[in-house]
């Protein structure tokens, strides 16, 4: 149903997505586009010594869901390294596709999402924060080791 889809959490949201915009010389930057719908995220990220993201921005156009993924990634993401973001990516993945658990922990607040699961065709617009979020975090701790 449409209305549990586009429920007033994931409205809001998309309605207020934090850390818009570029940094001006990101770490890390990585952009995932949608074949199926068009969507499209930039993401570029400042990593610390340990690989932990310090700071986020984003470019976003995408549909109601893909923004309100990326607000949601936005206010969790410092703090995280690549090996969380690809668990978290994981789990979200796993919970669409129907025969995962909802995200638990700081992450707990994205099962807002877990409506979307009988949309296949959405899938992807909300999973592309979370593909490009974990690459860019990937190359700027693959720059920092060279």
């Amino acid at each position: 149903m449409l209305s549990d889809l586009y429920n007033e959490r994931i409205l809001a949201l998309a309605a207020d997505i934090p850390r818009l915009g570029r940094l001006d010389a990101p770490d890390g930057s990585a952009t995932h586009r949608s074949r199926l719908c068009g969507s499209q995220v930039t993401v570029d990220v400042m990593v610390d010594e340990a690989g932990k993201v310090v700071d986020f921005g984003h470019d976003v156009r995408a549909c109601a869901l893909g923004q309100a993924s990326s607000a949601l990634m936005a206010d969790l993401v410092v703090g995280a390294d690549a090996a969380e973001l690809a668990e978290v990516e994981a789990t979200v993945q796993a919970m669409l596709k129907g025969d995962g658990p909802v995200p638990e922990g700081r992450w707990a607040e994205l099962r807002v999402l877990e409506p979307v699961r009988a949309h296949k065709s959405r899938h992807a617009s909300v999973m592309l924060t979370f593909s490009a979020t974990r690459e860019a975090v990937e190359r700027a701790t693959q720059a920092a080791a060279a």
